[in-house]
């Protein structure tokens, strides 16, 4: 009498020879260790009584595999590039995909290490950061033609980062930080220079209107004069514009003690004082005058 004896750990189903595969998965048959079919999603009947024996699954799902890879620019910077791999296996050439490697991730590691390690020794730091999507692009193109023979298709390839070593990183921060302090630097000293050059500008101007005030001052004070003198000469018969002017400059010479004495800031002055004073002053001023007008 025959028995047929299963463990608990096998379902009814593979116990009569159906098996199920799941989607976005395929299954490979071999009958008697020699491959078969490539089994679709669904239910299948696997006949393991005479041979036929299913050698496992292979997904169809596109996978990742991120890669880091340590290599040197063309000006001697020693950088880790960090690749992210997307790929999947081809449905129609499932078989290949199942044989023809045994580790595809550490094949297509392989591959990504050694285009990486051809391209950026050629370029120069700034040049690798500007030209990621070139490399993403050179790798894809060298792992497609590689992987197209073993059944895999190279969906996408980034170049997620390049991250130098970290002396090299703070080193770049300081000659930026040095370059942007250099130009706040300039535009300080600019702003600067501006500020002085329209505090000169307004100091001239106020200056020259000062002169003009003075000069108005002046011009008045000898209108003033001129016309006081007249008119004393005309009121007063006898009186010659000597005399006129004598006692024009006593007042004056009155009024300005009198300023000099009521000024809270004034220091103390020794002028001399008397009744001849006052003729000397006169003298002085009409000689000073003489003087000037026998310059001209």
């Amino acid at each position: 009498m025959f028995v047929l004896i299963y463990s608990g750990s096998m379902g009814m189903g593979q116990v009569l020879g159906f098996i199920q595969v799941d989607q976005s998965t395929v299954a490979v048959k071999e009958n008697f260790g020699k491959y078969d079919e490539v089994l679709q999603p669904g239910c299948h009947f696997v006949p393991w009584c005479f041979g036929s024996q299913i050698a496992g699954h292979l997904s169809m799902r596109v996978q990742q595999l991120d890669v880091q890879c340590e290599t040197k620019t063309k000006d001697n910077v020693f950088v880790t590039v960090v690749a992210s791999i997307q790929y999947r296996a081809l449905a129609e050439r499932a078989s290949d995909a199942f044989y023809k490697l045994s580790n595809t991730r550490a094949q297509i590691q392989a591959y990504v290490f050694d285009v990486i390690r051809a391209s950026v020794p050629k370029l120069e730091l700034d040049s690798a950061f500007e030209q990621k999507n070139e490399i993403a692009k050179v790798v894809e193109v060298e792992l497609e033609k590689a992987m197209s023979h073993y059944g895999f298709e190279i969906v996408q390839t980034l170049i997620v980062d390049i991250e130098p070593d970290e002396h090299v990183k703070r080193a770049m921060n300081e000659i930026n930080a040095a370059a942007r302090l250099r130009v706040a630097a300039n535009e300080k000293a600019e702003a600067e220079k501006i500020l002085q050059i329209k505090r000169a500008e307004g100091e001239a101007e106020s200056k020259y209107l000062s002169g003009l005030g003075i000069a108005r001052q002046r011009q008045a004070i000898v209108d003033g004069l001129r016309d006081s003198v007249l008119a004393f000469s005309e009121n007063v018969p006898g009186t010659s514009s000597k005399d006129v002017m004598d006692m024009v400059l006593v007042t004056q010479y009155f009024d300005t003690m009198k300023e000099i004495g009521a000024s809270s800031k004034s220091n103390s002055v020794f002028i001399p004082h008397g009744p001849g004073a006052v003729g000397d002053i006169a003298t002085q001023i009409r000689d000073g005058l003489l003087q000037a007008n026998s310059t001209k």
